[in-house]
């Protein structure tokens, strides 16, 4: 018996409109509705045989939105299975005309960042196998780790130095 939790269940975000959010979870990320209620909220998972990984709560369009270096949520991180697959998602954002806030070179993975319709941050990242990292610690706010294991159509939006989290 541990103190330690398993892993992170979901995360619960307050939007402005829970049918207008539900759908560009879906859209974008391609998440799996498992329960939406209008006016009230929607339950979302990438993995389907999870009850959700997103709940999405309406609280109404009078809300102010999400501001940036805030005390609070800076981003959620969804992780993709191959740099394949988040090739295909910055293709798919790319069609979509969706605005990319930046994309980071972290060494051990690559994110690409954007907002959802009420400025949350979201983040599409692939991460290489634990085996194939440069080393066990010091990975992500250190100036000395590898950079351009990832090279895609994403290099003009490579933030520069890449030292974002």
């Amino acid at each position: 018996m541990s103190y330690t939790p398993q892993y992170l269940g979901h995360v619960n975000l307050w939007v402005r409109n829970a049918a207008r959010s539900r759908q560009w979870y879906e859209d974008v990320l391609g998440l799996h509705t498992h329960d939406f209620v209008p006016g009230r909220g929607a339950f979302l998972s990438a993995n389907r045989e999870e009850s959700h990984e997103i709940a999405l709560i309406e609280v109404g369009e009078n809300a102010p939105v999400a501001q940036k270096k805030q005390v609070g949520l800076n981003h959620l991180a969804w992780k993709m299975r191959s740099l394949d697959d988040l090739r295909e998602f910055y293709d798919r954002i790319m069609q979509k005309q969706i605005p990319i806030d930046r994309v980071t070179d972290h060494g051990i993975c690559l994110g690409i960042y954007l907002r959802d319709p009420d400025g949350n941050g979201i983040e599409a990242f692939y991460e290489l196998p634990r085996s194939e990292w440069f080393r066990e610690d010091k990975l992500f706010l250190h100036s000395d780790r590898p950079r351009g294991l990832f090279p895609g159509p994403w290099d003009a939006h490579l933030a520069p130095g890449s030292s974002g989290v």
